[in-house]
């Protein structure tokens, strides 16, 4: 089924006014400061979420094509493709809308129209691509503070089993977004919360909690036709969430693919940070491979363990491409990157160098020095430099994207005449 449509505008704006009182702001930034509630993304990534360092603040720092480790080797073709795909998002916008980075490095979609004219016309081969980016770009390199190294993972695609109606072993429930669910992006309210939102449902003309993960799984939602799919394993369910988008195959053999819709308000809370608290996992053991395992070898536990983090994902069908990042394009696997938009801008080139796991466990790690483009966001994705790799459907994007979790650093690339507004010499 689709999902059920939204309020009316009108509607939603009324409540929004009557809600967002100063009482009810005051209240939105309590919850906010208890933990950073996810923003839109397809993939709302992360295993184990890490303690946040205080007051994180995104440092750039002029560089040159040099100083990218890698540059001349990366064939960034695949990376030109999915450039294209964000400039077609910035040609929806308006030329004067900020792309909504806090320090404002990514300026206006206006700014980005003539770097996308000139991509669009860019002969086919590595050397060529390369060119361009050399030539119309200026690498900047990011920082949190004074420190360069942050922390990159990886998620992908994952396949599930799954009917259109409940009935034998398809018992878990997939949902739709709930039509009373309302979201808030709190930038609109204060400036300095630019990238912070939060979700609820409105009572008595104030915005309250949604129901969280626990409630949601004892029934909550059931009973109202919001089902969009109904799935046979709730740990498989649990990691769809994670992940954000997916793909269900149905008894008839055919695939549907679903994709993130809302998310119910609640702080995202890594499920592996809790095993580790109890004694199940080291923290070097923690992987999405080895908390599956944790989960299926205790069944008993699974369902208390998912509770602790409160967040609930609701999910829509999409049409036959797919997965969508928050940026509303397709994603492209080994070349889509999920970033803080609390700190970046969705559809900037990004250089990473960092490594990654191989395919088969137990094999030594590869480098991962290439050209990526920021088109996603993630629950678990918090810091200026910090990052999570799209690797798109299959076991072999599973292996590499549950067990990855390594250090690395990133440089942005911005077209030469914002470079040069911002004072960044050209690189």
């Amino acid at each position: 089924m689709s999902p059920p449509r939204s309020l009316p505008a009108s509607r939603v704006a009324l409540l929004v006014l009557l809600g967002l009182s100063l009482a009810v702001l005051g209240a939105a930034l309590a919850l906010w400061m208890r933990g950073r509630p996810e923003a839109p993304p397809a993939a709302p990534p992360g295993i184990v979420d890490e303690e946040e360092e205080p007051a994180p603040r995104l440092a750039l720092a002029p560089a040159r094509f040099a100083d990218l480790p890698g540059w001349e080797r990366d064939d960034p073709s695949e990376a030109l493709a999915a450039f294209l795909r964000s400039c077609e998002a910035f040609h929806e916008l308006p030329a004067d809308q900020p792309l909504g980075d806090r320090g404002g490095y990514a300026g206006s979609a206006g700014d980005w129209r003539d770097v996308c004219a000139a991509a669009a016309a860019v002969e086919p081969g590595a050397g060529a691509v390369r060119r361009f980016f050399a030539e119309r770009f200026v690498p900047v390199a990011a920082a949190n503070r004074d420190d360069p190294t942050g922390l990159f993972t990886g998620y992908y695609e994952p396949t599930l089993r799954g009917s259109r109606r409940r009935h034998g072993p398809f018992q878990v429930p997939l949902y739709a977004r709930p039509p009373e669910l309302v979201e808030v992006d709190l930038g609109k309210f204060r400036e300095d919360l630019g990238g912070r939102r939060i979700a609820g449902r409105i009572e008595g003309g104030r915005l309250v909690p949604f129901a969280d993960r626990e409630a949601i799984a004892a029934g909550a939602l059931a009973g109202r036709d919001l089902e969009v799919l109904w799935v046979d394993d709730p740990v498989d369910a649990f990691f769809l969430e994670i992940q954000g988008s997916g793909r269900v195959r149905l008894e008839d053999g055919s695939e549907l693919r679903i994709g993130y819709a809302s998310q119910n308000g609640h702080p995202y809370y890594a499920i592996g940070r809790e095993l580790v608290e109890l004694g199940a996992l080291s923290r070097d053991e923690v992987s999405l491979q080895t908390i599956r395992a944790w989960l299926a070898d205790n069944p008993e536990r699974a369902e208390e363990v998912m509770a602790t983090n409160p967040s609930y994902v609701f999910f829509r069908a999409l049409g036959p491409d797919g997965p969508y990042g928050a940026q509303g394009v397709v994603l492209t696997p080994g070349r889509s990157l999920a970033l803080d938009r609390v700190f970046h801008a969705l559809g900037v080139p990004v250089w990473l160098d960092a490594s990654r796991p191989a395919a088969e466990p137990g094999a030594s790690d590869l480098p991962l020095r290439r050209l990526m483009v920021a088109q996603d966001t993630g629950g678990a994705i918090r810091g200026p430099v910090r990052g999570d790799v799209f690797w798109g459907p299959g076991e072999e994007a599973e292996q590499v994207a549950g067990r990855m979790r390594h250090e690395g650093r990133m440089w942005l690339l911005l077209p030469r005449e914002l470079a040069a507004r911002l004072g960044a010499p050209a690189g």
